[in-house]
């Protein structure tokens, strides 16, 4: 059995050096940075995301960028969550337009060595797929700007405006986001006409390696995250003498109303485009119901039909939904307080304030306080907008010339990601990246996270033509 094993090994590491050997020298450089990000474990609790960026800044001055352009920047009393920015410079002159910022998280999310056939820290090549912690969040992104940047710098390429990269630490997790912190403390540094940030990729149809494009993806809006605490209270009292008001049902009374209400459909530019675009490529019967909605948003048919599917539901409004539960002191007396964690997911049109209002009206009921959890209200964007116009036109080229005549479709994500720090301020952010994938099949966050090799690679190439294009585009 151990020969059986040795011989496997043997044969896998002969597959996979006969693999890296058809690699042209910039897929073999993206490889490599994409192998050191994954060998570092960034995790909030035993990694340290400095490290890497200490790795990825050793690169970038090592490629001639001078120290003054590579900066390190590290929050006071937060050794571990280091961030890196670099600054690649345009021709400049009179009129040349702002920078293009590329955004990328370091961190990943935890991933315990007895949970993995294989130590998630390495990366992995197997049947097609790279393996490990971090290849699909967000590694991929960042060793594909890191290569593609020094690649720019090899070869002499001159932009007609710069391009900032900005590598974060605690997007998943933790008390020092990266890109929170940057806008606040370092705006100058990365301040730019829009960011290029995870988000958005490509949708794939069919089943193992037989798959082929179906849409690709700009993530253009993204949902406002809030927790809301709905507290019950009462005296209490021995249980052995029940009274009729009771804290537990009175705060179950309130949340059987809140899961039997949905908020009204309301459409942005982006859902609006998404429904539009998505039409194109879905079933009939989801095809019409999508367009009706477009034509009509208080079409009750056409959004009854589309929120059979969560996905499209979570696209059409806010939603809220009980998350945590915790009540009473004692097995045998009356609860004195009983609590609820409710989850919303805000449109980015809405408000906290707007939420907060509607779930004490759909309660109906004094006895319930709502307050926000947290301590802080949400950051909501400035405006919702449609996808800047040349992003646009250069996303959709490329894709067709690289995928086939498919669409792109402008989406809202119903998740979080760091672009909403920099939409709240002002500056545009957009998820975008030619990676293609099937739907969960990265199974990011999970255990053996991965993604399709040829993905890969083909978001190298996306991303480089992507980042020439707009950055060499003549401005308006």
């Amino acid at each position: 059995m151990h020969r059986r094993l040795i011989i496997l090994a043997s044969i896998i590491g002969a597959h996979s050096a006969a693999a890296q050997s058809s690699l042209t020298p910039h897929q073999r450089l993206a490889r490599e940075i994409y192998s050191e990000l994954i060998s570092i474990n960034t995790t909030d609790s035993i990694g340290a995301v400095t490290p890497a960026v200490e790795a990825m800044a050793k690169r970038f001055r090592a490629a001639g960028f001078p120290d003054s352009d590579v900066k390190v920047l590290i929050p006071a009393g937060k050794p571990k969550k280091g961030n890196l920015v670099v600054r690649y410079h345009g021709r400049g002159g009179a009129g040349a337009a702002k920078p293009i910022l590329l955004l990328a998280h370091l961190d990943v999310v935890a991933a315990l060595r007895s949970d993995w056939p294989r130590d998630p820290f390495t990366l992995h090549e197997e049947n097609g797929y790279f393996l490990g912690r971090g290849t699909a969040d967000d590694k991929a992104m960042v060793s594909i700007f890191v290569a593609n940047l020094l690649q720019y710098k090899q070869q002499g390429f001159r932009p007609t405006r710069d391009i900032i990269l900005a590598l974060t630490s605690d997007e998943e997790s933790g008390d020092a986001n990266g890109a929170e912190w940057l806008v606040k403390e370092h705006r100058d540094l990365v301040d730019a006409a829009y960011a290029i940030n995870e988000g958005g990729g490509g949708a794939l149809e069919g089943s193992g390696m037989n798959v082929k494009p179906l849409f690709n993806s700009i993530q253009a809006a993204e949902k406002v995250y809030q927790d809301f605490t709905f507290t019950a209270t009462n005296p209490g009292g021995h249980s052995s003498v029940p009274r009729p008001d009771n804290a537990i049902y009175e705060l179950a009374d309130a949340l059987a109303r809140v899961a039997k209400f949905s908020f009204p459909v309301a459409l942005n530019p982006t859902t609006r485009a998404f429904f539009e675009q998505t039409a194109k490529v879905e079933k009939p019967e989801i095809a019409a119901a999508m367009r009706a909605i477009v034509a009509n948003p208080d079409d009750a048919t056409a959004a009854a039909f589309l929120s059979r599917d969560p996905r499209y539901a979570s696209m059409l409004r806010t939603t809220c939904v009980a998350t945590r539960l915790a009540g009473g002191h004692a097995y045998n007396a009356l609860p004195q307080k009983a609590t609820a964690n409710v989850n919303c997911r805000m449109l980015p049109t809405s408000s906290s304030a707007e939420v907060r209002a509607t779930l004490t009206r759909v309660v109906a009921d004094t006895g319930i306080k709502i307050t926000n959890t947290q301590a802080t209200e949400p950051d909501f964007p400035k405006s919702t907008l449609p996808v800047d116009p040349g992003l646009l036109a250069a996303t959709t080229d490329i894709t067709h010339s690289m995928f086939g005549d498919i669409p792109v479709v402008p989406t809202m994500s119903t998740g979080a990601t760091d672009s909403h720090y920099f939409r709240a301020v002002g500056i545009p952010a957009y998820g975008v990246s030619g990676i293609f994938s099937l739907p969960g099949e990265t199974n990011a966050h999970g255990r053996d996270e991965k993604l399709r090799v040829k993905s890969y690679y083909d978001g190298l190439e996306f991303l480089d033509q992507l980042v020439r294009r707009v950055t060499t585009a003549v401005q308006p």
